[in-house]
């Protein structure tokens, strides 16, 4: 399932304009559009602005990738012919879920070139804070993997990809409002706490056990 998710997003433009497009604002974000993100104008070696605004980016980018995993195939009758074959519920839910995470992870990995980029300009050259860079990135790595465990939750909910979305962005936008967000910052910080690592492993972990059990409710019927 996971190779057959994988493939199917590279074999379409899903993986290329998803990609694309969140490279695209963060670049634009960082050295074209003036304001308290632009690297320029900011004259400060760092990349903060990167890890601001890949959050609320994600709320979007995230929700959009699940919101097809289970309502075109349930719409198609093709979800009952999968659940035939002899893998488990949780191996094609699991299968589903990793193959769009690592989607997302191959997205994040053009950033690193931001870091060289500034790290190459900074005075003296290489001078940028790598601690919090490396805790930031492990946020978003995070941070993705449990915005995609909500969507593939809100996923299970209705056969219309739209309305997958929408309520998969705004849970995601709750959760990150109300518990996410000050465990993030504090990984941005360069402090790799285990307790934060352990709400985001927690959080993403019972969104996929909910997911499982609501799909087997929901397609019992």
């Amino acid at each position: 399932m996971f190779k057959k998710e994988l493939r199917y997003y590279f074999s379409t433009p899903i993986a290329y304009i998803v990609i694309g497009l969140y490279q695209l604002a963060i670049s634009l974000f960082l050295w074209v559009i003036p304001g308290q993100w632009n690297i320029i104008d900011s004259g400060y070696a760092q990349v903060d602005g990167l890890f601001q605004l890949s959050p609320w980016l994600f709320m979007l980018l995230c929700p959009a990738l699940t919101m097809r995993l289970l309502s075109e195939e349930r719409q198609s009758g093709i979800w009952d012919l999968i659940r035939t074959k002899p893998v488990s519920l949780s191996q094609i839910m699991l299968g589903k879920y990793f193959a769009a995470w690592i989607l997302v992870l191959i997205g994040l990995l053009p950033c690193f070139v931001h870091y060289f980029v500034v790290a190459y300009m900074a005075e003296p050259m290489g001078n940028l804070d790598s601690g919090a860079f490396m805790g930031s990135f492990l946020g978003l790595i995070l941070l993705s993997g449990t915005f995609m465990a909500i969507g593939l939750l809100c996923a299970t909910f209705s056969k219309s990809q739209i309305v997958c979305f929408i309520s998969g962005a705004l849970v995601c936008f709750v959760l990150y409002w109300i518990l996410l967000q000050d465990h993030y910052s504090a990984l941005s910080r360069g402090v790799i706490d285990l307790r934060d690592v352990a709400i985001f492993l927690s959080v993403a972990v019972i969104a996929i056990v909910a997911s499982i059990f609501t799909i087997d409710r929901l397609t019992k019927k």
